[in-house]
């Protein structure tokens, strides 16, 4: 991105999509207001660091040089200790950070509103998702499709993604125009690329589309059902193409979490990625009691991007951050 000197004090949103902003946050509070949702602060910086190999932490150092912690990609964690400690449904609108994260949709820092629901599963929450992103976008008649991450793969590329093989897969992408030579994938990386290349486009182009029950090899931090094939209960949302929103019914059995970080250290291990300490308050908070709950985590800058018709990131931002 190229700035002029004489520019780059200056926002690069206009005023009218900063207030559109200061209106969207307004009508999120109420709404989760009058659900009795209570909105509560967490910390930006964490002595622990997600350990998810597909997100990079920013590392934050004491003046005199020394080690000091993160800036977290997320509040999950600490919101989570929260539940266990007894809070009920709560809610945050706070900055989170990702690095290596920079494009038309990616910005290293974004807004996030995330909130969670005891008592409540993952289908429950789609639907106040829809009701919340209706509201936000002023939208009352927005229409919802719900499909599982197994129909929408067979149904729109004749693949099961349970059983494909990578050379399936890698034969579909290149049918695609997918440049597919050098790369070397494992089985959830081809379906990654086959999802963001070939299927994300056509998502949620007459409304919103909530992607359901993932494999369980990307069940993240959701419960996995043990169906007779067994699936995660997780979802995506899609409005525009664009992806909004990821929620799950929470897992809350500390030794499963436990052992899930266990292996995303392993891969990062192996992709040569910094191994970061695991969150042991979140695993003594687990281990404690997490209610049942479901919880999500949606971003605003792009559900402010699909209200106000912007089509890079930049546009709602005061300061991205090269003028930062």
């Amino acid at each position: 991105m190229t700035i002029s000197a004489a520019t780059d004090w200056q926002p690069s949103a206009t005023l009218v999509r900063l207030r559109a902003r200061a209106a969207l946050l307004a009508r999120l509070r109420q709404f989760f207001a009058e659900r009795d949702v209570w909105e509560v602060e967490t910390p930006l910086l964490s002595a622990a660091a997600v350990t998810d190999p597909a997100l990079a932490s920013f590392t934050v150092h004491r003046a005199s040089g020394g080690h000091c912690g993160y800036l977290h990609t997320s509040p999950e964690f600490p919101m989570k200790r929260l539940l266990a400690a007894g809070s009920g449904a709560i809610y945050q609108i706070c900055k989170v950070f990702r690095d290596d994260e920079r494009g038309r949709r990616h910005h290293p820092e974004f807004s996030l509103l995330e909130w969670y629901r005891p008592g409540w599963d993952y289908r429950q929450l789609m639907d106040e998702v829809a009701a919340v992103v209706r509201l936000a976008l002023e939208q009352p008649a927005l229409t919802v499709e719900k499909i599982s991450y197994r129909e929408l793969f067979w149904e729109r590329l004749a693949l099961d993604p349970w059983t494909a093989s990578v050379d399936q897969m890698r034969a579909i992408a290149q049918t695609a125009g997918v440049a597919t030579a050098q790369l070397e994938l494992d089985h959830d990386g081809w379906l990654d690329l086959l999802l963001t290349h070939c299927l994300e486009t056509d998502l949620g182009r007459n409304g919103m589309t909530f992607i359901c029950d993932y494999p369980p090899s990307q069940a993240a931090l959701a419960r996995i059902r043990p169906d007779a094939v067994p699936v995660a209960e997780r979802f995506e949302l899609y409005l525009q193409g664009i992806e909004l929103a990821n929620g799950f019914t929470e897992l809350g059995d500390a030794g499963e979490q436990r052992a899930r970080f266990e292996a995303d250290l392993a891969e990062r291990h192996a992709q040569q990625l910094p191994l970061p300490p695991v969150d042991a308050h979140f695993l003594a908070a687990l281990a404690a009691g997490l209610p049942n709950c479901a919880g999500v985590a949606l971003g605003l800058d792009r559900l402010l991007m699909l209200a106000t018709s912007a089509t890079d990131i930049d546009a709602v931002l005061a300061f991205p951050i090269e003028r930062a």
